[in-house]
């Protein structure tokens, strides 16, 4: 590498922009991404719509199209010109792409010519009278918002990042939003926050709603969750919130409504058809356990059923990571007896990579269920808890499995008190509960009757060294 390009190379990491950003590249999660984007276009306002292409730019440069990526970038600076009431701030983080990506393509001419007007625009902002402005809160929004769109793993930075950008801009509607957005999702949304959300802002109307909710204030939550509808119709965040709130509401006609109208603007929305079809398996839920008396029951459990497995098919046709979206399905196909098809849906999630120590416990459990309820076999549904039970770690679905493997042992003992599966199951669940010498009890008992058991034998050899 020459000493000209090792001295560009230095100034280009030192640019705040996307390719700076740590961003996760996964081809799945690009997917997914780049269809909220698609929707976000029709939906954001002209004034901060250069964030949705400016993002795009490096998703297409992710996927490989330096050419697309190269076009959204001009339409993301277009924007900024076609607003003359814009910052000049807007155009950092544009220009902090346009010089990776032509630095990609080997145009290091045109990569340090995009360095030099980064470096321009902050010379401009530093002789500027307001101080604020060469904090650069539009980085920092544009950070965070970029983060919240890549999901979980990213929220507590995206909060941070509004933070920052709230010190320079407190009244910037869009820095408001996304940093009530950020704390909800974060689950640290308290009362005192609320005055300094701009609660005009009917995004963060809609998260005030559903945290009151949350608190049991339904009613309350409910006023905010219709202004918010009221006021922007159209808005997909809105949309969602709203849908959300009446769906824990158990509103599921009303939350049909909302989620078919964001469909109608983003038809492709694997989220908004997952939503969708979950509805309809709870409204089949609902009336499956209702003591009502109702004559078309049946009827009716067949049509929710049917379009619940319609909808969460289709949401998986557009995007295969929903793991979420597996189970609903598998559960659905469970209740029409197409246990196969159930089958096959467990099978292939629990065959991700991806997935986490918790969520393989979680749909191992699951898996269980399915197998006692949908396949009867005790022994499979046995094995599962089992297995989820052994993962590693303190996850809320193993106290179900203890549970479910004490209820079963505990049963089989009342018919036959020398029954070693039942023995070694209490062993086991008292070994995972830290319970030592109950474990070593139960193991010894369940050996008597059960003499060449290795999986007994090297239980009760740990335990027994653990103790000396």
């Amino acid at each position: 590498m020459s000493e000209s390009s090792k001295t560009l190379e230095d100034q280009l990491k030192k640019l705040r922009c996307h390719f700076t950003w740590n961003l996760q590249e996964k081809e799945g999660d690009n997917i997914a991404i780049e269809e909220k984007l698609i929707g976000q276009m029709e939906s954001r306002a002209t004034y901060n719509k250069h964030k949705v292409y400016n993002l795009m730019a490096y998703i297409k440069y992710v996927q490989g199209d330096y050419i697309e990526a190269m076009a959204r970038l001009r339409e993301a600076e277009e924007l900024c010109r076609s607003n003359s009431n814009q910052s000049p701030a807007k155009y950092l983080v544009i220009y902090g792409n346009y010089a990776w990506l032509n630095y990609i393509l080997k145009e290091h001419e045109m990569a340090q010519l995009y360095v030099e007007k980064v470096e321009s625009i902050y010379q401009e902002l530093q002789q500027s009278n307001d101080p604020n402005l060469f904090n650069c809160p539009e980085i920092y929004g544009e950070q965070g918002w970029t983060l919240l769109i890549y999901g979980g793993r990213y929220y507590e930075q995206a909060k941070e990042c509004f933070e920052k950008a709230l010190e320079s801009a407190p009244e910037d509607p869009d820095w408001n939003t996304g940093y009530a957005m950020a704390i909800y999702r974060l689950e640290s949304f308290q009362d005192g926050k609320y005055p300094e959300l701009n609660p005009k802002d009917s995004v963060v109307k809609t998260l005030l709603g559903l945290k009151l909710q949350d608190l049991k204030e339904k009613d309350e939550g409910l006023k905010y969750i219709e202004e918010a509808l009221e006021q922007t119709p159209v808005n997909p965040y809105v949309l969602r919130y709203v849908a959300k709130f009446y769906r824990l509401a158990r509103m599921y006609d009303e939350a049909l409504r909302v989620l078919k109208t964001a469909l109608g603007f983003q038809p492709k929305s694997a989220f908004i058809l997952s939503q969708i079809g979950l509805c309809y398996k709870y409204k089949f839920i609902d009336v499956k356990q209702s003591k009502h008396p109702n004559p078309n029951r049946q009827k009716e459990i067949n049509e929710h059923i049917q379009k619940a497995i319609y909808y969460l098919e289709l949401a998986l046709e557009y995007e295969k990571s929903f793991k979420y979206v597996y189970v609903a399905l598998a559960n659905m196909y469970q209740e029409k007896n197409e246990i196969q098809k159930a089958e096959e849906l467990f099978q292939t999630l629990l065959g991700f990579e991806s997935l986490t120590r918790s969520e393989k416990q979680s749909y191992r459990f699951e898996y269980g269920k399915f197998a006692f309820f949908g396949k009867k076999s005790e022994a499979e549904a046995i094995n599962h808890y089992k297995e989820a039970l052994m993962i590693p770690g303190s996850f809320r679905e193993g106290w179900k499995c203890e549970n479910e493997l004490k209820k079963r042992a505990e049963r089989k003992l009342r018919y036959n008190p020398e029954d070693s599966l039942a023995l070694g199951l209490l062993g086991l669940v008292y070994k995972v509960q830290g319970e030592n010498a109950e474990a070593i009890r139960y193991y010894e008992k369940a050996l008597k009757n059960d003499v060449n058991n290795g999986e007994y034998t090297r239980a009760l050899s740990e335990l027994r060294n653990q103790d000396n």
